[in-house]
């Protein structure tokens, strides 16, 4: 059977216990220690129990003993018994094992005991299957010591082979040369001898299950042990039924318990459970006392016995049938039941073992299932199920507690069972076993068995099995695992075991990832989204505090692409491995989790739930390895600022950090603005996270960057985030104001904080409040201050602020409102004189009257002389009114100033202080000038009339008059000498019908002469009489045809108007007729006139319509006829081209004859041109621009010729544009079309041309209408010419002419269109070149000509260096990406023009670009993180540009980074930079050298192609000293109360300066300091005080400008007291009672030298009630008590306190008035008697001393 190796104690036991320690064997140390002779070991009397198992072996300090064999005395003492050696039966292993033939050899020491033969028999001889299958057990029995007997060493050999009747076998005996004395002690029953190990400290034992006779050693590799594995000890407080027994001893004695340092904890092989009996003993006690235990031997049935009421049950072999028969009386107090080798079918009646532990059921007849019965023994640890006939273990019930399960030589396919949570061995040996699937979750398994089981054909069947166990499995078929099997192991997916479990079939490592997941894709399948499968699952490999991000992809079937349409949901669970139960994290829901720091070793499992519109599918999973520790170097996951980029607000940088297992720090925040186009400067101050926009941030971007530190100083790698530009924000206004003193008169301002950007223009209103409605209205606009006036007075002013940016954006106003504005007491203010300060002008004093409204103010007006005022005295009242504020200038002023006196008065009657104001200058007397003039009296002849005006200017001399005659009234006049000097005029006749005007010169009396002025009179002089006459009438001119006869008359009777003439013809007979329309004073003579005799009559008509008698002229006559003439000559018809022109000629001169006439064409240049003498003249385009001329000869009938007449036309003009004919020829693209057209009147100028494309032929009105807006008609040209280009190729051409003269004129337009459509050219291509899309991408481009382009072919070609072109498969497109086979090349680019009726032209090829390179890595910006501070590291950090092609650029072309960092040196006023040598990586740490300098750090990228790239440098500010701080402070010394401490530290800040220190005290636990007073040193000499107490030195650096740093304190641990002293105060305290030896000072004068004094003896007495001070005796006198102290109250304050001056001296204060000083003469002695005190009175303190003084009570 397979049977745990356990230990006992080497005393009896008192009562069954779980060992809670394990120690593994060794079988090579077993195997040598098998016949080891061992000393004998001296030690108290115990008993030993002997079990079939290893036994656990307690070791006594101090002694050196082996484990061996039990010894069995041959006489018994009264001090105990020594136990005999298990009898054990030959017996089939449960395992499946054969026996083995161990020997056993004893060896005795002189003087002891002799050697103990054993026989061995079988007490199972009559079963033929138990004989078949023996079983050998090997135990290691413990050491037996007494004080009689020595240990030996045994060893015994049984051989191979089923007994068949009991042998007694005997025990060789080899004997030492010491050995006196043998003994032979014979068993009535023995079974298989044990095998006895020599090792002192290691049970060994060995499973056997090969099924060989030979012998195995026990595998070297130890177990693992648990923290909770049963430990067992050997104590009981009732013998053992298993014990040996002395024959001469008593059953029933009892054993004494083992001492706690005789327990010696042992590693086992297998879990132990304690007092597990051997089976030969056992038997040996049934069969030799049956009467005692109530067994019959003869019918081999089990009758009613309890065993004494025990805890244990052993009935093996004994063929019980049933767990319910009447006479087994099972009992649930029973722990240990073993019932092997019987007829159990059934584990009906086990329920009530609720406290068993061990249950052995093996070989049985077990089938099951029907396990169920086992689900009430929870506190079963062992359980042997071994030589069943068991199919399935699916109903074995999860035991808590069981670590041992053997299952061996059964007829299991499978392992499959409930999860067992404490199992340690799993033996499932020579079963049917052939699949893996439904292995059980077991955590802590550690040994493994399944040899001869089908199973083992699987493959690496141990990888497999160390995943499905996991990391507690030690040992697999009884040998430690393979490195190899580990190894290969590793290689399998996180999920592997699941899917063993789940049926999977093994395979080998590098197939299983894909297996796996077409296994568990299989599984899903069914339940998946319907038409949707999981392409993808996996998991990061996690890491503590890092991201790990798992991945489910579903696609469509046949559809590469995701769909969006399906949700997935996430949860994560965490297990301890991959069979374990899997707990879910709270909230971790997302795809990505982060592992924390409890996670590391655990599995992380990820269930992704898929959701398809509402319906929701079971979930699929995806398992990661363990989580492994982070690497401690942080590193930023995600950058992002928040807050809007307005101004004003606070933005604030959030990063998510993954710390990697490094402890959270507070990382370097640090922010940059970048304005447009330039670079990233650093903003002084902003290190914050939060970040407040300011004015200066409008209109840049922000840089937030980020180092992450963790709280050990490990820096990650800093990352950065752009932010867009920051806006201003709207104006706004706060803290509107109203300051100034509100009282009228005085100014006030509004004021107002703005805010939003740059303030523009900004508006501001001032509203006065009214008193009766209390509603405001505005009173002032555009200015911030307002001057208060009286209409304030009493009323309140709203001031309101309207802010505008620079940009004009309005903001939101403000407003606020002003107190009641206060009264003024009168007061004038800006008082003037207003007027011009002349003789007789008006004047008027003005003033702004403030303090209330103005009442009936006072003003007086003076002169005086002087033009500085000089209060009241030289002023001369000059009116005598005073209250009048307009005064005219008096003639006595002139000469003088003018002063006003303005007293205001308030309209309650309140009078101000009196304001004078004098004119600017003294009083002008005015020119002699007239103020007004004027003419009165009746404009009739003979009437008078009278001149009046008014003089100004002084005193009037003698003026000068004149009056004037005026025809009309503009003209300048006649002078009437005789009434010169003279204010009247009597109008005479010569007036009549003029203007009457008079004209006054002023002249002052000193004779200065004004300005003359003149007075017209309102109308003409009238005349006496009433009405008009003609005194004569008369006709003037011959009396010819066609001359022209005048009347001449004069006129008397006023002015005349409008007279009526009438002329009259008078024939020879008398007869007189009126001539028709002839009412003028002239009459030209006609042809009628002519024989006749003409005359005239008038009317007068005066002006005023009077009418005077009609007179009739005397007549002139007869009329003779003229001279043929030609009165007048006009043109008929138009003057333009293609016109006919004739005339019209008028005749007079008697009877017209045959008049003749010419035409003619005048020329530019003076000539002329006769043309025809034709009535009429056609007119054509060669009289264009000409002038025609003709010529009229007037003839009368008797021939006589009068003069020729002539006339010019005007200019003749061309005729109306016409297009007369319009013609298009076939087109074809690219060649030019001139159309054939024909053109009518004048000069053609530039017509208008339109070309139309249209796809089908037009016709008709159609055409006429055409335009482009017509539908399938497009413009395509302008001008007479046209080439069709390709959009008109297959379309017809229409032109549309509107002929046009060339002064402008249009006519009408004409239409054509061509007969066919356009036809096409050949293709060509021209100007073929490559053009750079960006870096790596290029595009080849041509001009295609020829017709409708087709699918043209595109070809590229590589140029290497030496001039060969080769053709480049597979780019055939217009566009090509440059791959690395182009480096170092150039590309050509090849174009074949095809028509779209494929029709192909020539290939052109474009010209080589230059040499391909990929684009060179930039660096946007280079920033450095760190502060400008000594001490401090800059970091100088790359940014790389996002786009796709620098990243790539840099991962694959970039060589190396280059660094240069220059120190700046102050030239002049120019910076300039030396490099710091030795300074050329990307971190330099500030010196303090650096101070009050620049750094600058430079830094070029190098590519793989030897380029580099562009400068990129940083620069900081002035470097200031760092803040002073202390680092790495620490302090030195042993750390006894008697060394001397030192403080270190390295400093760093500028120069130190005085730095202080101060050392303190700090008890442990408590967070309180205490000052050593005077300690500021770096040095500290310790002393009795500071035993333990942690020793704190705080360290402030301070720089020499006297800067000061943050304090440090570095501390000790708690201070021990000197080793010597520490041992003889031990000593002294553990007395209670001690004495010393002292000197005391009875004269402590301070003015004593040291050392010197009066010192006496004394005797200081200590125990553990109190000290007492004693002054000895002498022959004289007995001895005194000086003092005495008490520890108790009230005494507990006694304090014995040191000299820190003087190592030898103490002083002990037992109150305020008692006190001692003491010395001794050494420190050492001092410090033990300041230690026993304090140790003697800790009992009432507060903290005990022992424990400060670590000593033991």
């Amino acid at each position: 059977m397979e049977e745990p190796v356990i230990q006992s104690g080497e005393g009896p036991p008192e009562n069954p216990q779980v060992s809670e320690k394990k120690i593994s064997v060794s079988s090579s140390e077993s195997a040598k220690r098998v016949s080891r002779t061992v000393k004998p070991s001296v030690a108290a009397p115990s008993k030993v129990v002997g079990q079939p198992g290893s036994i656990r072996k307690k070791m006594e300090p101090k002694i050196n003993s082996d484990s061996v064999s039990g010894v069995v005395k041959s006489t018994v003492t009264g001090s105990g018994s020594a136990r005999s050696p298990n009898s054990v039966p030959i017996r089939r292993n449960s395992t499946g094992g054969l026996p083995e033939k161990p020997s056993v050899s004893i060896t005795k020491r002189p003087g002891n005991v002799g050697s103990v033969a054993t026989k061995k028999t079988s007490t199972l001889a009559s079963d033929p299957l138990r004989r078949s299958l023996p079983e050998i057990r090997r135990s290691s029995l413990p050491s037996v010591a007494t004080k009689t007997s020595p240990r030996a060493g045994i060893s015994e050999t049984r051989k191979s082979g089923p007994p068949v009747s009991p042998v007694t076998r005997s025990l060789r005996t080899s004997t030492e040369s010491d050995v006196t004395k043998k003994e032979t002690i014979k068993r009535s029953s023995v079974k298989s001898a044990p095998s006895i190990s020599s090792s002192s400290k290691r049970a060994t034992s060995s499973l056997d299950s090969s099924g060989s006779s030979t012998s195995r050693k026990v595998s070297s590799k130890p177990f693992s042990p648990s923290a909770r594995s049963p430990a067992v000890t050997s104590g009981s407080k009732v013998g053992s039924l298993s014990s040996s027994m002395d024959r001469s001893s008593s059953f029933s004695g009892r054993r004494k318990a083992a001492t706690p340092e005789s327990r010696d904890s042992r590693f086992i092989v297998l879990p132990q459970v304690e007092i597990k009996a051997g089976d030969d003993v056992d038997k040996v006690i049934i069969c030799k006392f049956p009467k005692l235990l109530g067994v019959d031997k003869t019918c081999g049935e089990v009758k009613a016995w309890r065993l004494f009421d025990l805890h244990r049950l052993d009935l093996r072999g004994h063929r019980v049938r049933s767990l319910n028969a009447s006479g087994l009386n099972l009992s649930p107090n029973l722990e240990f039941v073993y019932l092997r080798d019987n007829l159990l079918s059934t584990l009906e009646g086990v329920e009530i073992l609720k406290r068993v532990k061990v249950l052995d059921l093996s070989f049985n007849d077990f089938k099951g299932p029907g396990f169920e019965p086992l689900e009430s023994c929870k506190a079963l640890q062992q359980l042997y199920l071994a030589g069943n006939q068991i199919t399935s273990l699916i109903s074995l019930p999860q035991l808590p507690n069981l670590e041992f399960l053997s299952v061996a030589q059964n007829k299991l396919k499978s392992l499959s069972m409930a999860s067992q949570p404490r199992l340690q061995v799993l033996a499932a040996s020579k079963n049917k076993i052939s699949t893996l699937k439904g292995f059980p979750y077991l955590p802590v398994l550690e040994h493994l068995r399944v040899e001869e089981n089908p199973i083992l054909q699987i493959s690496h069947l141990e990888a497999a099995s160390i995943l499905l166990v996991g990391p507690t499995l030690k040992k697999f078929n009884d040998r430690d695992l393979s490195r190899e099997e580990v190894a290969i192991a590793k290689r399998y997916p996180a999920h592997t075991a699941l899917c063993i479990r789940d049926g999977w079939e093994f395979c080998r490592p590098e197939n299983a990832i894909d297996s796996t997941f077409r296994f568990l894709v299989e599984q899903w399948r069914d339940n998946s989204p319907v038409g949707y499968l999981i392409k993808e699952t996996s998991i990061d490999q996690p890491f503590e505090e890092d991201a790990c991000q798992c991945q489910f992809v579903f696609v469509k079937d046949g559809t590469p692409s995701i769909c969006p349409n399906l949700v997935l949901k996430f949860q994560w669970f965490i297990g301890e491995r991959s069979l374990s139960n899997f707990t879910a994290i709270p909230e971790a829901i997302e795809q990505v989790y982060w592992p924390k720091h409890e996670d590391i070793g655990k599995v992380l499992k990820v269930e992704c739930t898929p959701m398809l519109g509402e319906t929701e599918y079971p979930s699929i999973f995806v398992m990661s390895s363990p989580v492994s520790p982070g690497t401690g170097c942080p590193k930023v996951v995600s950058l992002d600022v928040r807050g809007e980029l307005v101004e004003g607000n606070i933005i604030k940088g959030y990063a998510k950090v993954a710390w990697c297992g490094g402890t959270p720090g507070k990382g370097v925040a640090s922010w940059l603005r970048r304005r447009w186009n330039s670079s990233p400067v650093v903003i002084v101050g902003a290190e914050d996270e939060e970040y407040r926009l300011t004015l200066e941030d409008i209109d840049s971007s922000l840089v937030f960057m980020y180092t992450p530190v963790t709280e050990e100083g490990v820096k990650g790698e800093a990352q950065y985030k752009h932010t867009d530009f920051v806006k201003a924000a709207l104006p706004s206004v706060n803290n509107v104001r109203i300051i100034g003193v509100h009282v009228e008169g005085n100014i006030i301002k509004g004021v107002g904080d703005y805010f939003g950007g740059r303030e523009g223009p900004s508006k501001f209103d001032w509203l006065r409040e009214t008193i009766d409605t209390g509603d405001f209205f505005l009173v002032s606009s555009g200015t911030a201050e307002y001057t208060l006036t009286k209409e304030d007075v009493g009323r309140r002013l709203a001031f309101v602020y309207i802010p505008i940016n620079f940009e004009g954006q309005e903001g939101e106003s403000v407003s606020v409102v002003s107190e009641t504005i206060k009264q003024a007491p009168p007061k004038v203010t800006n008082v003037k004189i207003i007027g011009d300060i002349r003789e007789n002008n008006k004047v008027t004093v003005t003033g702004v009257v403030t303090g209330g409204s103005e009442g009936s103010s006072r003003v007086q007006w003076f002169k005086t002389s002087s033009s500085v005022l000089d209060g009241e005295n030289g002023l001369e009242a000059v009116s005598t009114s005073k209250i009048a504020k307009a005064f005219r200038i008096p003639l006595g002023a002139v000469g003088y100033y003018i002063v006003a006196k303005f007293t205001p008065m308030a309209a309650d009657g309140e009078s101000g202080e009196p304001a004078f104001v004098i004119s600017e200058k003294a009083v002008e007397t005015l020119p002699p000038s007239l103020n007004f003039l004027s003419i009165t009296g009746d404009y009739i002849e003979a009437g008078i009339v009278t001149a009046s005006y008014g003089y100004i200017g002084g005193h009037e001399g003698k003026s000068i008059y004149n009056w004037y005659l005026h025809e009309v009234e503009s003209d300048p006049g006649t002078l009437i000498p005789e009434v010169s000097g003279l204010l009247q005029y009597r109008i005479s006749k010569d007036a009549i019908g003029k203007f009457v005007s008079f004209k006054c010169t002023p002249v002052r009396d000193d004779g200065v002469v004004g300005e003359p002025r003149t007075c017209l009179g309102q109308e003409r002089v009238r005349p006496v009489f009433r009405s008009p006459k003609l005194l004569s009438l008369q006709i003037a001119g011959t009396a010819v045809e066609g001359t022209s006869l005048n009347v001449d008359k004069k006129y008397w009777g006023g002015e005349e108007g409008d007279s009526v003439f009438r002329w009259f013809r008078t024939s020879s007979d008398g007869i007189q007729i009126e001539v028709n329309n002839a009412s003028t004073a002239s009459y030209k003579l006609s042809v009628d006139d002519i024989g006749f005799f003409v005359s005239v009559s008038c009317e007068p008509v005066r002006r005023d319509w009077a009418r005077g008698p009609i007179v009739l002229s005397e007549q002139i006559g007869p009329i003779i006829a003229g001279p043929p003439t030609c009165p007048s000559l006009e043109f008929l018809g138009s003057m333009m081209e293609g016109q006919s022109l004739s005339f019209v000629a008028s005749y007079s001169g008697g009877e017209k004859g045959n008049c003749f006439h010419e035409w003619f064409r005048l020329k530019s240049i003076g000539s002329k041109e006769k043309l025809k003498a034709d009535e009429f003249l056609n007119l054509g385009i060669e009289d264009v621009g000409k002038v025609i001329e003709l010529v009229y000869t007037p003839v009368r009938s008797d021939g006589i010729r009068g003069s020729p007449r002539s006339i010019t036309s005007e200019m003749i003009a061309p005729g109306e544009p016409t297009g007369l004919e319009l013609i298009i020829s076939d087109c074809c693209e690219d060649e030019d079309v001139i159309p054939q057209k024909k053109y009518f009147g004048g000069q053609e100028g530039v017509g208008e041309y339109v070309w139309y494309r249209t796809k089908n032929k037009l016709d008709g009105s159609s055409l006429m209408d055409i335009s482009d807006t017509c539908d399938g008609v497009v413009t395509c040209g302008k001008t007479l010419i046209y080439t069709p280009s390709l959009e008109d190729v297959g379309a017809y051409l229409a032109l549309y002419w509107l002929p046009t003269r060339a002064d402008g004129k249009c006519g009408k337009p004409l239409v054509s269109i061509c007969s066919s459509p356009v036809n096409p050219a050949l293709p060509i291509v021209s100007n073929v070149r490559v053009k750079k899309l960006s870096s790596g991408n290029y595009c080849g481009e041509g001009e295609y000509f020829g017709g409708y382009e087709g699918s043209s072919l595109f070809s590229w070609y590589r140029e290497t260096s030496d001039g060969t072109i080769i053709l480049i498969n597979g780019a055939n497109s217009s566009t090509y990406e440059v791959t690395d086979s182009d480096y170092n090349c150039r590309l050509l680019f090849g174009y074949t023009p095809v028509r779209s009726d494929s029709i192909v032209g020539e290939l052109k090829l474009s010209e080589p670009t230059e040499v391909i390179f990929p684009e060179l890595p930039r660096v946007e910006m280079l920033a450095l993180t760190g502060k400008a501070v000594e001490g401090d590291i800059l970091t100088a950090i790359e940014v790389i540009p996002e786009t796709q092609t620098q990243q790539q650029v840099w991962s694959k072309y970039k060589k190396d980074i280059k660094y240069q960092w220059f120190c700046s040196t102050e030239m002049g006023n120019n910076k300039s930079f030396e490099p710091v040598p030795l300074q050329q990586s990307c971190s330099y740490k500030v010196r303090i050298e650096d101070i009050g300098c620049s750094l600058r750090c430079e830094c070029t990228v190098t590519d793989v192609f030897g380029r580099s790239s562009d400068l990129a440098y940083a620069e900081t500010s002035t470097i200031s000293p760092g803040i002073p701080r202390i680092d790495k402070l620490e302090i030195e010394g042993r750390g006894f109360h008697t060394n001397l401490y030192a403080v270190r530290g390295i400093y760093s800040g500028g120069k130190e300066g005085k730095s202080r220190i101060q050392w303190l005290r700090s008890m442990v636990g408590s967070p309180d300091l205490i000052s050593i007073p005077g300690e500021i040193g770096r040095m500290y000499e310790a002393n009795v005080d500071d035993v333990g107490y942690r020793l704190v030195a705080i360290y402030t650096p301070i720089r020499e400008d006297g800067v000061e740093g943050q304090p440090v304190s570095a501390s000790t641990d708690p201070i021990a007291v000197e080793p010597d002293v520490f041992k003889e105060v031990k000593q002294k305290l553990d007395l209670g009672s001690v004495k010393f030896e002292a000197l005391c000072d009875k004269d402590r004068s301070s003015k004593k030298d040291t050392g010197v004094g009066s010192f006496e003896r004394r005797i200081l007495e200590v125990n553990r009630k109190r000290v007492k001070v004693v002054k000895p005796g002498s022959k004289t006198s007995f001895p005194t008590t000086e003092i005495r102290g008490s520890y108790a109250p009230p005494f507990h304050e006694m304090e014995v306190e040191l000299f820190r001056n003087d190592q030898h001296r103490l002083r002990i204060v037992v109150d305020s008035e008692n006190e001692v000083d003491l010395m001794v003469h050494s420190r050492h002695l001092r410090d033990v008697i300041v230690l026993v005190i304090r140790g003697l009175a800790q009992r009432f303190n507060s903290t005990s001393l022992n424990s400060l003084l670590k000593i033991e009570t």
